[in-house]
C-alpha cells in the first residue's frame, strides 16, 4: 500500500530534484504592501511623493523651469513653487544649476513629475524662522505680491504676509495706499517676525518693527560719532509747524524754525521738501534725552559773512521792515542779511511800539551801528539814519514815517512813482520856516525857546509892536513868554513906531536862533544830548539882543 507523503519543509528538503525544483519556481511569491512599496523604491528611476531629490535645471518652458532629477522624463517647477527666488527667480537660474525639490506628483497627465522649490527650502525655512522669531533679529526680504490688506514675502520657500499696518513706507489713509503697495512688489524691504505658527501656517512679518529697531541702533551709533559744531550731510524726513526733521544716517535731527534760514517769514514748506539732501550743522546732542538739534542755516554761514564783509560801521543802508517785535523792528538788508532797530533807535520820541513809526513792508533808511559776526546779528538805526537820508533825497513827516523816497529808491524796491506834481520838500529860506519844520520834526526836544520865537515871528508878521522891558519886569499889558529873558509886550497900533524895536529885536535874536537850530541838527545826529540842546538854548537866550 503506497501512501502521499508531503514536501518536508525541514532544511534538509530544501535539496530537491530537478524536477520538483522547476516546480517550485513556478509558484508565486506573495507579498505584503510595505514590501511593494520597498520594492518600488529600490528600482532606479522612481520618484516617491513628499521626498526631497537634487535635480538639474534644463530649461525653461510655459509651464515653468524643466529639471532633471534623474528619471526616464523631465520633472517641471510651476512659477508658484519658486517664489522663494524672488519676483524674477526663473531668471536667476540657468541652465546646468544644481537645485534640491520636493515631489508634489510623481507622474502628471502629461507624463512628467511636478516639484516643487520652495517645499523643499520651506523645512529649512520655518527652522530659520523659528531662529529669528526667538531673537528678535531684523533681516531682508524680497516682496513677492500685494493685496489690499498688505504684501507677500517669502522667507526661504515660506510664504509670509506684511500686514498694511505693519508697513513702515506706506501710510493707512494715503488714498494711493494701494498703488505704492504694488510699487514695492519686487524690492528687498527689512522685516521681523511679530507671530509665528506652524500648525496653521501663518508668518506676520512686520517692516514697523524692524525700521524702529534698525533706527535704534543706528541712532546709538550717530549719537556717539557726533560732535558739536561739525556739519553732516542729511536728507529731510518730514516737515512741521515748528521745524524740520533732517535723517543724518538713521538719527533724525531736528532743526528748529528758527534755524532754517537767515531770512524772516519763511515757512518751512516754502523752503524745504521731503527727500531733500540738506548741510546740517550740529548745534546739540544730549546723550540723556537722545536729542539732536541741528542748524541748517549756520551750515553755510559764508553767505551771511560774505555779505556783511562789506559793511562798514556808520554806514547807511536801504532795507525793507519784515517783522515787528515790542523790543523793534527787524529790516532785511540783502540777501539772508538782517538787522534789529532797537525801539530807541527808531526815532527821537518816545513811542510805545514800532508800529508808531514803520509798519511791516516799509522800505526804510538804517544806519550800521553795531556788527556781532559771532552771533550773526546787525544793530540798526533809522534816528541816525534820518538827517543823511534826508540828504539822499528821503522825506519825512513829523512822527518819522519815511513819506518820501528817491528815485533810484524807488525803482530798486518796486515802490510807486511819485504822484504827478509832488516834489521832495525844499530846503527852509527863512528862520522862521526852519523852526516851523524842526518843532514839526521833532517837538519834545525843541524848548519853549522855540517856541517863543515862533510866536514872536508871527506876532511880528501881524505888524505888532514890541517893548522890552527890564529883566524880571513885566509891562502893563504884556504877553509873557515862557522860558524867555524878557516881556515882549504887544503895541496897539501898528505904524512905523514899532517897527525899528522889531528889526533891533530880531537882529538881537538871530545867533541865538541860528544856535538852536545847529544844537537841534546835532541832537538829530546823535552828536548832542536834548539836555545839551536845552543849555545851548538857555545860554543864547541869556545873553539876549
Amino acid at each position: 500500500m503506497s501512501t502521499d507523503t508531503a514536501p518536508s519543509t525541514t532544511p534538509e528538503a530544501e535539496v530537491l530534484p530537478a524536477g520538483h525544483a522547476e516546480t517550485a519556481a513556478a509558484e508565486p511569491v506573495e507579498m505584503d504592501m510595505g514590501a511593494l512599496l520597498d520594492l518600488e523604491a529600490a528600482q532606479p528611476g522612481t520618484l516617491r511623493r513628499g521626498e526631497i531629490v537634487e535635480g538639474m535645471v534644463m530649461g525653461a518652458s510655459p509651464d515653468g523651469l524643466i529639471v532633471d532629477v534623474g528619471t526616464k522624463t523631465e520633472a517641471v517647477i510651476p512659477q508658484n513653487e519658486m517664489l522663494s527666488l524672488g519676483v524674477d527667480g526663473a531668471a536667476r537660474l540657468k541652465a546646468g544649476d544644481t537645485v534640491r525639490v520636493m515631489v508634489l506628483q510623481p507622474s502628471s497627465a502629461e507624463g512628467h513629475a511636478i516639484v516643487s522649490l520652495d517645499r523643499a527650502r520651506g523645512e529649512e525655512g520655518w527652522e530659520l524662522l523659528a531662529e529669528r522669531y526667538e531673537s528678535g533679529a531684523v533681516f531682508e526680504a524680497q516682496v513677492t505680491g500685494h493685496n489690499r490688506g498688505g504684501i507677500l514675502v517669502n522667507v526661504e520657500g515660506v510664504n509670509a504676509f506684511v500686514p498694511l499696518s505693519q508697513i513702515d513706507s506706506v501710510r493707512r489713509d494715503d488714498p494711493e495706499a494701494v498703488t505704492q503697495l504694488a510699487n514695492l512688489v519686487g524690492h528687498p524691504i527689512q522685516l521681523k517676525v511679530i507671530e509665528l505658527n506652524r500648525k496653521r501656517n501663518r508668518v506676520i512679518l512686520s517692516e514697523r518693527a524692524a525700521m524702529s529697531d534698525f533706527r535704534r541702533a543706528q541712532k546709538d551709533r550717530i549719537l556717539d560719532e557726533l560732535q558739536e559744531g561739525e556739519i553732516r550731510t542729511g536728507r529731510v524726513s518730514s516737515i512741521t509747524d515748528f521745524g524740520v526733521f533732517v535723517d543724518l544716517g538713521g538719527a533724525d535731527g531736528l532743526a528748529h524754525m528758527t534755524e532754517l534760514t537767515w531770512e524772516r517769514g519763511k515757512k518751512a514748506r516754502d523752503l524745504y521738501s521731503v527727500g531733500d539732501e540738506v548741510q546740517a550743522f550740529i548745534l546739540k546732542v544730549d546723550q540723556e534725552t537722545r536729542k539732536i538739534s541741528l542748524s541748517l542755516k549756520r551750515a553755510q554761514p559764508e553767505r551771511w559773512d560774505s555779505t556783511v564783509n562789506r559793511y562798514v560801521i556808520g554806514q547807511v543802508l536801504i532795507g525793507r521792515v519784515t517783522k515787528l517785535m515790542a523790543f523793534g523792528a527787524f529790516v532785511r538788508l540783502d540777501g539772508p542779511v538782517e538787522g534789529l532797530i532797537h525801539i530807541s533807535e527808531l526815532s527821537n520820541r518816545r513811542i510805545q511800539h514800532p508800529r508808531d513809526v514803520v509798519k511791516e513792508g516799509d522800505v526804510v533808511p538804517v544806519k550800521l551801528v553795531r556788527i556781532e559776526k559771532d552771533r550773526h546779528r546787525l544793530g540798526l538805526s533809522l534816528r541816525q539814519a534820518r538827517a543823511d537820508a534826508e540828504a539822499m533825497g528821503f522825506g519825512f513827516d513829523h512822527d518819522g514815517h519815511v513819506i518820501d523816497y528817491p528815485d533810484d529808491v524807488r525803482e530798486q524796491f518796486g515802490l510807486p512813482e511819485r504822484a504827478a506834481g509832488a516834489a521832495p520838500k525844499a530846503e527852509p529860506r527863512t528862520a522862521q520856516e526852519a523852526i516851523e519844520r524842526a518843532v514839526a520834526r521833532d517837538p519834545e526836544p525843541v524848548s519853549a525857546f522855540a517856541h517863543a520865537f515862533a510866536q514872536a515871528l508871527e506876532n511880528a508878521e501881524s505888524a505888532s509892536t514890541f517893548t522890552i522891558p527890564e529883566a524880571g519886569v513885566a509891562a502893563p499889558g504884556s504877553q509873557e513868554i515862557p522860558g524867555a529873558t524878557a516881556d515882549v509886550p504887544l503895541a496897539e497900533d501898528s505904524g512905523e513906531a514899532g517897527s525899528e524895536p522889531v528889526a533891533e529885536a530880531l537882529d538881537g535874536t538871530d545867533g541865538a536862533v541860528e544856535m538852536a537850530a545847529t544844537t537841534e541838527d546835532k541832537i538829530g545826529d546823535g552828536e548832542a544830548s536834548p539836555d545839551q540842546g536845552e543849555d545851548a538854548r538857555e545860554n543864547a537866550a541869556a545873553e539876549g539882543p
